[in-house]
């Protein structure tokens, strides 16, 4: 533990970095410059670290780690104002419920864990789960009713934060007994001609017309396909014969079918939380901070080797949430 380090320091080390300048930064956090001095120093020595060069003009600028410095300073920062800020909240009761929504394209096992993250923060908090589409959930953030809900991705909305959580591989979902079931791993021309169920795209049009973009940029066009509400009721088609479908990676499948991985692309499903950027329980911002490092932890389980965040940047290879075991509950279960 590092408990000679003061928030102050983080402060005023964040300023001196940002302004480049000692005077600026005394006159904006209305101190003395000499008391910046002394503050700067002991923490570069107790850390063991250097943050900034002097120039001949009196100027700063900031190492390698002084620019890393910045974010991270502003990430402890915010996070210790939403701690202070979901506190007030608590006190004044403004968290005695918290409802929370779901859409059908999320994996049920996930929304059991950031439900159950909130609930660790505050044991007796009643939580009331809401099932729906994402652009119904979005409205029922925007009127009130719903205070942050999990979602798929693409999504955009003026009124409200979205913060996207992890990325889950789309696979082929077929028949044991269908041709394609003997290849391990499939390619994406596989799909031509068997590519037959599909999402409703009512569900959620922006994702359906991102999904028929990259089947077209793959050389697969859609003309005539069967569409079902939820992930059950697509694997149903598929087990009654009506075509192949794309579902989540690791989704519990029926005994009578399989998923094969597609080799070449990097289709996925995006989690995301949303919540209104004005009307929001206090407690949201350091749920989700929690939600993500059990995320983390829970990945590291599962895979030694991944990295520090499940959501990674454009072109890394998409690290998986927690699944849920073959026999677990649908999602229509989840509040029996």
């Amino acid at each position: 533990m590092h408990e000679w380090a003061e928030l102050r320091q983080f402060r005023y080390l964040l300023k001196i970095l940002e302004r480049q300048s000692f005077r600026v930064a005394a006159e904006e956090l209305h101190t003395s410059q000499p008391n910046l001095t002394v503050q700067a120093q002991q923490f570069q020595q107790w850390a063991s670290v250097r943050l900034f060069r002097r120039l001949r003009n009196g100027s700063i600028r900031p190492t390698e780690t002084g620019v890393a410095f910045i974010p991270l300073a502003r990430l402890l920062l915010d996070t210790y104002d939403e701690v202070i800020d979901a506190l007030g909240a608590i006190e004044r009761g403004e968290t005695r419920t918290a409802r929370f929504g779901c859409c059908t394209l999320v994996d049920p096992n996930l929304f059991r864990t950031f439900c159950a993250a909130h609930k660790s923060i505050l044991p007796g908090c009643l939580v009331r789960p809401t099932l729906g589409d994402t652009e119904q959930l979005a409205e029922e953030i925007v009127s009130g009713t719903v205070d942050a809900a999990l979602v798929t991705l693409p999504f955009a909305h003026p009124e409200l934060y979205i913060e996207e959580l992890c990325r889950d591989p789309l696979v082929v979902c077929l028949r044991h007994d269908h041709p394609l079931a003997g290849s391990q791993v499939l390619q994406a021309a596989d799909l031509r001609g068997h590519l037959k169920i599909l999402h409703h795209p009512k569900r959620h049009p922006g994702a359906h017309a991102r999904l028929l973009r990259q089947l077209a940029d793959a050389g697969i066009e859609i003309e005539d396909y069967s569409h079902a509400s939820h992930p059950s009721e697509l694997q149903m088609l598929v087990k009654e014969g009506h075509g192949l479908t794309l579902i989540r990676d690791r989704t519990p499948l029926d005994e009578e079918l399989i998923t094969r991985p597609i080799r070449g692309v990097n289709w996925t499903i995006e989690t995301a939380v949303i919540y209104h950027k004005h009307r929001h329980p206090k407690t949201i911002p350091i749920l989700i901070r929690k939600l993500k490092r059990e995320l983390e932890r829970m990945g590291k389980e599962n895979d030694p080797t991944a990295p520090t965040t499940l959501v990674q940047h454009a072109g890394a290879p998409p690290r998986r949430p927690p699944q849920r075991e073959k026999n677990a509950p649908t999602q229509l279960e989840l509040y029996r």
